[in-house]
């Protein structure tokens, strides 16, 4: 096939996105989250004109970045637990695995939050596989009937506040992984005091 036909461009053009987004990875983690994306450009063996063409600011980027790892390192986390017939073992390891991709990500979610790609919507992906999870767990009766998916989305955001509160590289955040799983738990839980107030969403 001549290598100027469409099939070939778009294998070219997918190469190049996967080989910018893992060189952006790497940039981020060795140089922080005002990482170049010059050097990006440079570590994936492209022109910047390419990625900009791809990625035409910083903050699509660092979105791809972040679906790039959830991708890697959470999903299949939760695929394991879909198929683990204890669910509180799953769901432990879904979210460790979910706050050991965060605390690895450090310099990149600093650079997200700073770049205003922490969104309410950017946990969908996650909170979409991980609510078959917490529904199975209720039914078997190992997760409080009173848990709703506006608890699931606040709980994710204060265990990844605690990685600001640590030198980068502790793991720390197991503990109150515990703890939050311990409060998932329906043994010696009282009820709430109110229901879940409606997820406040950015304005456009």
């Amino acid at each position: 096939m001549p290598a100027g036909t469409p099939r070939a461009l778009r294998a070219d053009a997918a190469r190049n996105f996967d080989k910018i987004v893992r060189s952006a990875r790497a940039v981020f983690a060795e140089h922080g989250p005002d990482a170049s994306l010059d050097e990006v450009a440079r570590r994936a063996g492209v022109g910047i004109a390419t990625l900009f063409r791809r990625f035409p600011d910083k903050g699509v980027l660092l979105r791809a970045v972040l679906d790039q790892q959830f991708s890697e390192q959470v999903l299949p986390a939760v695929e394991r637990a879909d198929r683990d017939d204890d669910v509180r073992r799953g769901l432990t390891q879904v979210w460790e695995a979910a706050l050991s991709s965060a605390a690895e990500a450090y310099n990149v979610l600093t650079a997200a939050r700073g770049a205003g790609v922490l969104t309410p919507g950017v946990g969908d992906r996650f909170f979409d596989a991980l609510t078959p999870l917490i529904e199975r767990g209720q039914r078997e009766g190992v997760v409080r009937d009173d848990l709703v998916p506006e608890d699931l989305r606040r709980l994710m955001t204060m265990l990844v506040s605690v990685l600001w509160t640590m030198d980068r590289g502790e793991d720390g955040w197991r503990r109150y992984v515990a703890l939050v799983l311990d409060g998932l738990s329906p043994v010696a839980a009282r009820p709430l005091p109110c229901e879940a107030p409606a997820l406040r969403r950015p304005e456009a």
